[in-house]
């Protein structure tokens, strides 16, 4: 029975030490390719999130970014975007941009309360259906930078998927 017992303390404490170790491994950073965005008078150092998993993960587990760092997701078809905020632990801004670079919204997003379940995260759409690229920033990264609707991203986003693809 003793015997037993120390088993199940050890399985026990290898089961703690692994799910104590897993944020640590998926709060490492994703390497990705950037590039500096110039939208207006600013200029922002973007990575760029080209695949599924990439989009997926995005700023996930970043727990600051630099002043005039952000992260452009080339969507895989054109269409409205839908962004969460599951992991996420810095409030961020979203611009929703066409296939001409133009910026067509931009919206701020929180994080959620770590203990949320999924189907309760924040999650922020566009309304509208022409969403080609996102653009993620430091909350407020735009109205700081007198970015607003209308304004377009140079180089042109296209050109960035291009020269991303893993």
């Amino acid at each position: 029975m003793k015997e037993r017992l120390s088993l199940i303390a050890v399985l026990l404490g290898i089961l703690w030490i692994t799910a104590c170790s897993l944020p640590a491994q998926e709060a490492a950073a994703q390497t990705l390719p950037s590039a500096a965005l110039h939208i207006g008078k600013a200029t922002l150092q973007a990575q760029i999130a080209v695949t599924e998993a990439q989009r997926e993960r995005g700023l996930m587990f970043c727990p600051k970014l630099a002043d005039n760092d952000g992260m452009i997701f080339i969507q895989a078809n054109i269409g409205p975007a839908t962004f969460w905020m599951k992991n996420t632990l810095i409030p961020l801004s979203v611009a929703f941009i066409d296939k001409n670079g133009v910026i067509l919204e931009i919206h701020d997003m929180t994080p959620a309360d770590p203990t949320m379940p999924d189907n309760m995260l924040p999650i922020t759409r566009s309304t509208s259906d022409q969403i080609a690229y996102a653009l993620e920033t430091n909350i407020h990264w735009f109205s700081l930078n007198g970015i607003k609707p209308g304004d377009k991203i140079e180089p042109p986003p296209a050109t960035l998927a291009r020269n991303a693809t893993p």
